[in-house]
């Protein structure tokens, strides 16, 4: 068990114990304190989830906690695989209000404003900051559910001003089942919203390191329900797709998609459309969505820990030393890491940086799904004469 104490109200711990109850029983031996007011945690899918609900609420018994799988975890120590991590919150400097979102396909602004008024103002009575300026909102989704655009846009609609962030939940890349966690239970189709209010300075942040090349590629037919192109330029998807990186359709694979992503332009910024696999008909399934008409540009990535680590220098800059990092990182990050052999050198950055979180199917920044990200929230610390 690895663990990293903050001085800001957060304390971290992880447990590498594939035994749910050992494991929930060592994150309760850290986290637990007299001030504990909401545990968020990350865990490997590889566990037997519904023993890990029932132990992490023995352990917890008067803690209200949300967490959801991953496709890997970051800890204390860095990337992890098959591990749980934790943050606990002290409620001295933190309001946390959650609420689960269980119909994805039909949540409308009908149903978003007065949940997003709802977690504000169980926030607000908790006396701990003002509302603007010092709240944010964290989302976890399913994974597989298709339905983030739909629930992102309507979410940051509802939430106005307040920043957000958040990541979708993975299953260590088997790409079939996917949960989040909260009310004492996992949820598969569904999304939870975890709104913090703190005293702490804080900055939600996004960096990928892709760079646009000059290749266009039109999608001429697509499935938009399921995320499906079927034709690109006219041609099938795959064939096309194959020619812009050089390769036979039956070598495409995700480490090469991952190596030559896809992203659509929206007002001046590229993000990123990442594909998930080929399909026997030479289509191609995306993580995010698409639709008939629109340009993808094809993308190159730059040296990934250089643009790292210009983000947490600049984080550093803007805020001081973060307190922690709480980071959602896109698996196809880690597969890129993996195949350069630098994931040892991205530890130790991650780790210097005080960064927990988790690697995602996709990242939510501000109301967008993206891929291929590293997207999430730093913490600064209190003024010298402000204490709990």
């Amino acid at each position: 068990m690895t663990t990293y104490q903050s001085e800001q109200g957060i304390r971290t711990a992880t447990s590498q114990q594939t035994n749910a109850n050992q494991a929930a029983a060592e994150l309760a031996d850290i986290l637990r304190h007299e001030h504990l007011g909401f545990v968020l945690f990350f865990c490997s899918a590889e566990y037997d989830l519904a023993a890990l609900a029932n132990a992490l609420e023995s352990c917890f018994p008067t803690t209200s906690l949300s967490g959801c799988t991953t496709a890997g975890e970051i800890t204390p120590a860095g990337y992890d695989r098959g591990s749980i991590v934790a943050i606990g919150f002290d409620r001295r400097l933190f309001a946390i209000e959650t609420a689960l979102i269980d119909d994805l396909e039909h949540f409308e602004l009908a149903n978003a404003q007065p949940l997003v008024d709802t977690l504000l103002e169980q926030c607000r009575q908790q006396v701990i900051a003002p509302i603007n300026e010092h709240s944010f909102a964290l989302t976890l989704l399913d994974g597989l559910s298709s339905r983030e655009e739909q629930v992102l846009a309507t979410l940051d609609a509802a939430l106005g001003r307040i920043p957000s962030f958040g990541g979708s939940a993975g299953d260590d890349n088997h790409l079939s089942h996917t949960h989040v966690y909260t009310a004492g239970r996992f949820h598969t189709r569904a999304a939870v919203v975890v709104m913090i209010n703190t005293r702490l300075p804080f900055e939600v942040f996004s960096t990928h390191h892709l760079i646009p090349l000059t290749h266009k590629l039109v999608v001429t037919e697509a499935d938009r329900e399921q995320r499906r192109v079927i034709e690109l330029n006219g041609l099938p998807a795959a064939q096309v797709y194959a020619e812009l990186v050089g390769m036979a359709p039956a070598q495409l694979s995700a480490a090469v998609f991952a190596r030559h992503p896809l992203a659509v332009r929206i007002g001046g910024q590229h993000y990123v459309r990442s594909i998930q696999r080929v399909n026997s008909d030479s289509s191609l399934s995306f993580y995010c969505a698409v639709e008939n008409g629109i340009v993808l540009t094809a993308m190159q990535p730059t040296p990934l820990l250089d643009d790292l680590k210009v983000m947490l220098a600049g984080v550093s800059a803007r805020l001081g030393t973060p307190s922690m990092i709480i980071g959602c990182d896109c698996f196809l990050r880690r597969m890129e890491l993996e195949a350069l052999q630098q994931l040892d050198q991205a530890s130790q950055l991650l780790r210097q940086a005080g960064v927990v979180g988790f690697n995602t199917y996709g990242e939510q920044h501000h109301g967008m799904h993206v891929n291929q990200t590293f997207t999430g929230v730093a913490f600064g610390s209190l003024p010298a004469n402000d204490s709990h």
